[in-house]
């Protein structure tokens, strides 16, 4: 039986999901969004994504993963017409990564600005 460890906020608030399952050596981060660390959403695609991918690679490390170890991610996007720009600014982000394989389904929306949210699987590294 694989075991499940479930992985709370760091700031320990009440919400309605864990911030990350682990089941045995798979990462599975809550989904995340373009908001920084100040609670600050960026206006364009570019900056969006860019700080989407941030918070993502900082959810894996917490579980002893990284960019390198996704195995599968679906990207949730608000617009058809930002996919050119987030395209080319995923494959700046994930220059020296492998790029994993992914989905991309365009959605009505999020609440406030945001226009991209990202799920990942995720495998745990080696002593992670």
């Amino acid at each position: 039986m694989i075991q499940l460890s479930r992985i709370a906020h760091s700031d320990q608030a009440s919400r309605s999901y864990h911030r990350a399952v682990l089941a045995g050596d798979l990462v599975f981060p809550c989904g995340q969004i373009p908001t920084d660390s100040n609670g600050k959403t960026p206006d364009t695609i570019r900056e969006q994504t860019i700080v989407t991918l941030n918070n993502l690679e900082s959810e894996l490390l917490v579980c002893g993963s990284s960019l390198s170890s996704i195995v599968q991610l679906t990207v949730y996007l608000c617009d058809q017409d930002d996919f050119a720009e987030y395209d080319a600014t995923w494959r700046e982000r994930f220059a020296g990564h492998p790029l994993p394989p992914r989905t991309t389904v365009f959605v009505a929306g999020f609440r406030g600005t945001k226009r991209i949210e990202i799920t990942a699987i995720a495998v745990r590294e080696e002593g992670g």
